[in-house]
This record gives structure tokens, sequence and C-alpha cells, in this order.
């Protein structure tokens, strides 16, 4: 049985947050104006989808900090633009300062848009929401309430896998779960649970 809901600790404008958000601006701002928040649009969940598969092994605050140059090196994640980049497009974001030169991850950004370029619009989009649980269960009242992996989010992965899209464990796809608003895991105490 879960522990009794506690309080989340108070943000800087004095409402209560869940704990990870106090301990950088970077991720105050993330947690109210987006964790959670549910994200369409194929060419979004592809960011999305790309940003956690580089964030593997790393802290999130990394990749926070360095999103606008993934975007910039990434053309703003456009699936077709990706997926139309050159072996001197993947020689240069190996050399690109702004973003995470991991060789893998690189490439599997770079095959998971072919991959997504040859699908009909709203595909993927309907493909992960297709996987949000259809009960979500009672909001976690503590960080321990939260699970890295679910049942969804594994099957998620599964079916990427499938469908050829590389980087997407079952860890992976619950932290997109997460970033996407498929699941709610602001605590119960959370202020930015509730806020539209």
């Amino acid at each position: 049985m879960s522990d009794p809901a506690v309080e989340a600790p108070l943000g800087p404008d004095g409402l209560p947050r869940c704990p990870w958000a106090l301990s950088a601006p970077d991720y105050l701002a993330y947690h109210d104006e987006e964790w959670g928040r549910p994200v369409h649009g194929d060419d979004a969940l592809f960011e999305r989808l790309s940003l956690e598969a580089f964030q593997s092994g790393l802290s999130w605050i990394t990749i926070l900090r360095r999103r606008p140059g993934f975007r910039a090196a990434f053309a703003d994640f456009r699936i077709a633009d990706v997926a139309a980049f050159t072996d001197a497009d993947r020689e240069r974001l190996l050399a690109d300062t702004g973003i995470i030169r991991n060789r893998a991850k690189i490439d599997a950004t770079l095959a998971n848009a072919r991959v997504l370029a040859t699908w009909e619009p709203g595909d993927l989009d309907t493909l992960i929401w297709s996987h949000a649980p259809e009960d979500p269960g009672p909001p976690p009242h503590t960080v321990a309430d939260v699970p890295a992996v679910t049942r969804e989010s594994t099957a998620l992965a599964k079916t990427l896998k499938k469908e050829g899209l590389r980087f997407v464990g079952p860890t992976t796809a619950y932290a997109l779960m997460q970033a996407c608003g498929l699941v709610n895991d602001h605590l119960e105490t959370c202020a930015a649970r509730t806020t539209p």
C-alpha cells in the first residue's frame, strides 16, 4: 500500500511541486510548463522520442539545457527533413558540441526519421497515444510511487521496435509517456498536477 500523501516541497512562489522540479531553475520551468502535458503531432513526438533516447544514461537536465542545440542540429526535428540528412550531415552532427555526440544515438535518430518518413501523417501520434493507460490509477503520493517501467511502456517499446525504431526500451518509452502526458506522474499534492 502506498504511503499517505505527503505535502510536496514548496517552490519559490510558495506552491508545492514535485521534489525534482526544485533542483534547478531549468527543471522548474520544464516541470510547470511541459512535463505531463499532452503532446500531439508526429514531429513533436519524434522530438520527444529522440531526446529521451539521447537522455539514456545521462541526467535529463543535460538534455534540457542542450535542447536548443538539438533543435538547431536536427532541423527542429521535422521528420521529413531529418530523414533526408546525408553522410555529411551525420559528420556535422558528430562534431556538433551543442548536442550529445554519441554515434549510436545520432545514428538511431537518423534511422528512426527514415522509418517514420514512410508512415502516413498522424501514424506516430496514433501509435504512441494508443498505449496511454485506460485506467491511470491513483496519483502518486511520493516519488517512490512513480514507476520507471509499466506494462504499457513495455508494450509501446515492443511495438516501436517491431516497427523498426531504435533506442526505445521500456524505460525510455515510459519517460516519453510521462513527458508527453500519456500519464500524469505529478505528485498528488503538486500544484502542477491539476494546472491546465
